[in-house]
């Protein structure tokens, strides 16, 4: 039996069995703990990092695994390169645009003009102490230098995604270039695939506590008054963060690719309250991949731009780096002209890329951008250690949309979605189910929309 669009019809979900909902409450429940009884709030930090420690386990295997399947997937290799190369070129494109607008948000408002602090006084103890002694050390260049893993497991216990994705592209095109000898394997990664995410399913019942004890531990630790205190630098970054996110990239997904923005909103509003609560776009990775497919996005794809793009693709991280950047140098009476200003754009180009994915990632990778340049002093970090906590959600969400974008742009760009269902998807004329067995990757197969395949999404004959 064929589905169409217009035909799908599944039961919802009482609301209060959404997910989504259920995320939100937690999120509610935490900010009034940690308010109210802060003592108590901190010492729920254990159920957040728990939650994110056990996402964090599963995304190195989803993204080696949903890699190697995107790559199977297509009937010639040299799509995989082409498919490669026009992400990287988009990824680019979207990250000068993204350092620019923060340029321009913070030379035109100016916030840090007449703090005049003296970064000798400033204490660089405690975490950000180690954050900035990290990113003294890390030169523009490791990022590239450090994607080879020194052994195969390396990146999987270490957690460095980089790795996981070279070593992922390297093993994919090897099985899939010897042919009939490698399909019992690559038909094994994606039944193995099928397990992973059964797994993740049985994690993501745990969502709404993650979300709670990790908003509980940010307010009860950091505290409401913090947001008051450089709270228009937060609403600065969330302001240029909203407006990058409404006009340049829905501007360009409605131009290019003919879908609406806002309805990508709503379409991705579990992952949106997932992110909001764990302050990571980690978790939402899975959900991601899932959705875009089961959209009409073609399989491969998917496998190959999503889990790229979580590494090459940070467009909330840009714009962080540079109005920080830019802040940090005002606060300091450190004068930097235009043609600094684009010298700064050029190494966080590199930058933005070389801590992703580490705890403090943001810090590090500001560090190294300051001590690259060395025209602004790197203890100046400390003037918004403490509201940084309050901008990663921000970031995560932007870096989320990004991705989201950015793989239906390099899918439009390569004829591989389906763009009538993913309108019928986004109007809300095609159920998104959400328990689907994915189905192996069998070797040979033409790339496909494959939204019937896999991550979880919706099995349906086209």
């Amino acid at each position: 039996m064929t589905h169409t669009p217009d035909t799908e019809r599944v039961a919802a979900k009482p609301w209060y069995r959404q997910l989504y909902v259920q995320v939100l409450v937690a999120i509610v429940v935490g900010i009034v703990l940690g308010w109210r009884w802060p003592d108590l709030a901190t010492s729920m930090e254990p159920i957040g990092t728990t939650f994110i420690t056990a996402m964090k386990m599963l995304i190195g295997p989803i993204v080696f695994l949903t890699i190697i399947g995107g790559i199977a997937g297509v009937a010639d290799l040299k799509k995989v390169g082409l498919t490669g190369l026009k992400a990287l070129t988009y990824f680019q494109a979207g990250t000068i645009v993204a350092l620019l607008t923060g340029l321009v948000a913070i030379n035109v408002f100016r916030l840090g003009d007449g703090v005049h602090a003296d970064p000798s006084t400033l204490d660089t103890s405690g975490d950000a102490g180690q954050y900035i002694a990290k990113g003294e050390h890390q030169h523009w260049w490791e990022f590239l230098t450090n994607i080879v893993p020194s052994n195969v497991f390396g990146p999987f216990v270490e957690g460095d995604i980089l790795q996981v994705i070279f070593l992922a592209v390297i093993f994919g095109i090897a099985l899939k270039a010897v042919g009939k000898a490698g399909e019992p394997f690559i038909a094994g990664a994606g039944r193995l695939t099928e397990v992973v995410f059964k797994v993740l399913s049985f994690v993501m019942k745990a969502a709404p506590l993650g979300a709670f004890g990790a908003m509980s531990y940010a307010i009860g630790k950091y505290g409401l008054s913090t947001l008051t205190s450089l709270g228009s630098l937060i609403l600065l970054f969330y302001a240029t963060s909203v407006l990058f996110v409404v006009v340049v990239l829905g501007g360009v997904l409605a131009a290019y690719v003919k879908l609406n923005i806002f309805q990508l909103f709503r379409y991705f509003k579990e992952e949106f309250f997932l992110i909001l609560g764990t302050s990571t776009a980690e978790p939402a990775l899975p959900g991601l991949m899932r959705k875009l497919q089961h959209m009409g996005v073609e399989r491969s794809t998917v496998g190959l731009v999503v889990p790229t793009g979580y590494s090459f693709n940070l467009d909330g991280a840009a714009i962080y780096l540079s109005l920080a950047t830019l802040y940090i140098a005002q606060a300091t009476d450190t004068p930097l002209s235009i043609t600094q200003q684009l010298g700064l754009l050029a190494v966080m180009l590199l930058t933005s890329k070389g801590a992703a994915g580490v705890a403090g990632g943001g810090f590090i990778a500001l560090t190294a951008t300051l001590s690259t340049v060395g025209h602004v002093p790197a203890a100046g970090i400390m003037l918004i250690f403490g509201i940084d906590k309050f901008m990663s959600e921000c970031r995560a969400l932007v870096n989320f949309f990004g991705n989201a974008v950015a793989t239906l742009v390099v899918a439009r760009w390569e004829n591989g979605v389906d763009l009538a269902r993913a309108r019928a998807v986004l109007s809300g004329r095609a159920a998104d189910r959400q328990t689907m067995t994915p189905v192996p990757v069998q070797a040979g197969h033409g790339s496909g929309h494959g939204y019937g395949h896999g991550y979880g999404g919706t099995e349906t004959s086209r």
